[in-house]
């Protein structure tokens, strides 16, 4: 497998090295510390992976993954980075990168990862998989009106429609109107999912 490192600090480039000695099919056949090096030695190497910091000198990370794969579309894009805003991961989801994992993950872990990779499978670290999560449902609940989230509020404390209907001075024939908005928006069954989804987002307090 061959592997290019394209990140500018050169302790952490070493220490990729270092790990990937250590294996019999891991090759690191180039470095690159900016976006012009990266399509270099891209063009030169022509990588099976490739590991990309998102923060680089002059150019983002997913920048370079972008322009990278009109040179090598078959390459395996790994982002490998210290720490990710919510607005990068979902970036790098659009983009559909391979990869996404954390600098402080374990060697033995990323060596795993990066044959899981390599063989055609995504892989993501727990933590960004949560972020992007997190993101997703965010994007969901900014869907509702502000009725249909004070309903979904009521579900999630386990009221019925007879009693939110009285506490919010509407019909309970209302109250179903904004239950069935709420499941369709949110792509959810039942009433008993609705509360357990604004459980998990904390909207019973």
């Amino acid at each position: 497998m061959r592997v290019i490192i394209i990140d500018d600090h050169p302790l952490v480039r070493k220490g990729l090295e270092l790990v990937a000695s250590l294996e019999e099919d891991f090759e690191i056949c180039g470095f690159a510390a900016n976006g012009l090096e990266a399509m270099e030695v891209l063009e030169k190497h022509s990588p099976d992976v490739a590991l990309v910091d998102l923060r680089l000198p002059g150019e983002h990370g997913l920048d370079i993954i972008e322009k990278a794969r009109s040179i090598n579309s078959t390459c395996k894009y790994i982002v490998l980075t210290s720490y990710a805003t919510k607005e990068e991961i979902k970036q790098a989801m659009a983009l559909e990168v391979d990869g996404y994992i954390l600098k402080e993950t374990l060697p033995e872990e990323l060596i795993t990862s990066v044959r899981m990779i390599h063989k055609g499978r995504k892989y993501f670290d727990p933590v960004i998989v949560q972020h992007a999560l997190e993101e997703k449902n965010e994007d969901k609940l900014s869907e509702l009106t502000t009725r249909e989230m004070e309903v979904l509020k009521f579900l999630s404390r386990g009221l019925n429609n007879k009693k939110i209907a009285e506490d919010l001075f509407i019909s309970e024939h209302t109250v179903k109107k904004h239950v069935g908005q709420i499941l369709t928006k949110l792509e959810l069954q039942d009433r008993t999912q609705a509360a357990l989804y604004g459980v998990s987002q904390a909207l019973n307090r």
